[in-house]
């Protein structure tokens, strides 16, 4: 019988094989076909052990079936369901509408699968080993579930669009010949997008993808150590969360929960760069936990990334640049520990509207925070972080985080202005300090008077003169402005003249810092 004879009535085409023949009346049946043998290492698909003919169907009958197959047998729905199969030849559907439901658990496949522009409702491949899937544009109305199967040569799905879920979960690929392990620019998922404890090796690539819910990397493991990039997803967005966090291991229930009290956890971890710059993140980037094992010429970049939160908990890199350039969000979640040292640091424009820190972070650590991202200095981002804790009701740390500025600017001021300074700092702390000219002015005027009480002081005008006051004397020299009477009245000479000419001196300096104290204190009001 030649192909097509006969299918519209179901009859059974004549060169099919034995386990050809099996399947075909499994799909008329929509009946699962398993050529499994019951022994797990035999059925291992991953393995070595040769499968026969016996369990061999050709991929020209599964297309046959799935594009063109027979009619259902009566109060039957046709589905292809198979179960420890191997797959000889290429599954080539591409451009091809397939309406019968699609599952194959622990298949293996000889060769490529070819889904470009192909049109289904749900594609489930678990636990099948493939050696490339090459599926640019694909488009299904359901899910396509990849869980656990093995791809050895990468998977293309660019500009696919799936319209609820895609689960890539324990599924462990390989980098084809471009570095790709999984290349899904432009790629649409309705839904979620799972891929909790993947293996990427090569680069996984997700650039201006679009995810309807969340797209949750917990406990994947993304390894392109000789790249730039593991993870190349400028422009995603994703309309909740992005988790690079643990997953429980060995309990599928743990999917999107915490993992319990003495759950086997694995974290997520990534062997390469990574990059969101761009992107849209609805609800948070959750780090919580994560690793970064980075080169000198790597980076984990947010530049421009625009979230309602970040949670910043992972381990500190201890190689490699983070850069927070340009991005913008509500809350930062962060741990003292989880930033890189001076240098390693970036966060031009970089903003937040209230920080909650995990654990303790004091100032002086949120301080080396901001002097490890400004290697030149930069009064961004002091500003940025005195606003934040003044908004938060911390106003004496806020006036020390602008102290901190001040300092730093001073070390590129010339020699003159870096000395004056020296004097603002020490006399007033540039003014955020401002008690500390009483305390000077009670110390000068209490040295003063003493001084002056043993000094001699024949009166300018003998005729008539007030009674000389030590204190009241003093306190004339120090105030330029206001007139005591005293300072006019009374001449010295020698070193208690010089004396005299230090206290006006001091009390000039003491005024001007007073006053420019004020004036940044009014300005920044």
């Amino acid at each position: 019988m030649t192909e097509g004879a006969g299918i519209r009535t179901g009859d059974l085409p004549d060169d099919l094989t034995a386990a050809e023949a099996g399947m075909w009346q499994a799909f008329r049946n929509g009946s699962v076909y398993d050529l499994s043998s019951a022994d797990a290492v035999v059925d291992d698909p991953h393995g070595g052990h040769p499968w026969g003919p016996e369990r061999s169907v050709r991929a020209r009958i599964i297309c046959w079936l799935l594009l063109d197959g027979p009619p259902a047998l009566p109060g039957r729905v046709s589905s292809l369901k198979l179960v420890g199969v191997r797959v000889t030849g290429t599954l080539d559907l591409a451009g091809g509408t397939v309406t019968p439901y699609m599952e194959m658990r622990g298949c293996r496949f000889d060769r490529e699968i070819l889904l470009p522009e192909a049109r289904f409702t749900t594609v489930r491949l678990v636990d099948c080993a493939v050696p490339r899937l090459e599926a640019a544009r694909v488009h299904t109305e359901g899910d396509l579930h990849l869980p656990r199967c093995r791809f050895q040569n990468g998977v293309r799905l660019t500009d696919a669009h799936i319209g609820t879920d895609l689960l890539l979960n324990q599924a462990i690929v390989y980098r084809d010949r471009s570095g790709r392990s999984i290349a899904a620019d432009g790629m649409t998922v309705g839904q979620d997008l799972q891929a909790e404890l993947l293996e990427s090796h090569g680069e996984l690539s997700l650039r201006s993808a679009k995810i309807g819910v969340s797209l949750s990397l917990r406990g994947a493991r993304l390894a392109n150590p000789y790249a730039r990039l593991a993870l190349n997803a400028p422009q995603l967005t994703v309309e909740r969360t992005l988790y690079l966090t643990p997953a429980g291991v060995g309990n599928p229930l743990l999917s999107g929960t915490t993992p319990a009290r003495g759950t086997r956890i694995q974290r997520f971890e990534c062997q390469g760069g990574i990059r969101l710059d761009d992107g849209r993140f609805g609800d948070a980037i959750d780090l919580e936990r994560a690793r970064f094992d980075l080169t000198d010429d790597q980076v984990l970049s947010l530049r421009r990334v625009q979230t309602p939160e970040l949670r910043f908990l992972g381990d500190a890199p201890q190689r490699g640049q983070v850069l927070l350039s340009g991005a913008r969000m509500v809350n930062l979640v962060d741990r003292a520990d989880s930033w890189p040292g001076p240098g390693r640091l970036h966060m031009g424009g970089f903003t937040y509207e209230n920080l909650v820190p995990r654990g303790p972070f004091p100032l002086t650590r949120r301080l080396g925070w901001v002097a490890a991202a400004t290697a030149e200095y930069n009064p961004e981002p002091y500003e940025r972080l005195a606003a934040v804790l003044r908004a938060a009701g911390e106003d004496e740390d806020a006036r020390e985080v602008l102290l901190a500025k001040q300092r730093r600017r001073r070390e590129t001021l010339p020699l003159a202005a870096k000395f004056w300074g020296y004097v603002q700092d020490l006399t007033v702390a540039y003014g955020y300090r401002p008690g500390r000219a009483a305390v000077w002015m009670a110390v000068l005027w209490a040295t003063g008077t003493l001084a002056f009480s043993h000094a001699a002081h024949p009166p300018v005008n003998p005729g008539g003169h007030p009674s000389f006051s030590p204190a009241l004397f003093t306190l004339d020299l120090l105030l330029p402005v206001i007139d005591l009477g005293q300072a006019s009245q009374w001449q010295l000479r020698g070193g208690w003249q010089w004396l005299s000419a230090a206290m006006v001196i001091l009390g000039w300096i003491l005024a001007t810092t007073v006053a420019a104290g004020a004036t940044r204190l009014l300005r920044r009001g």
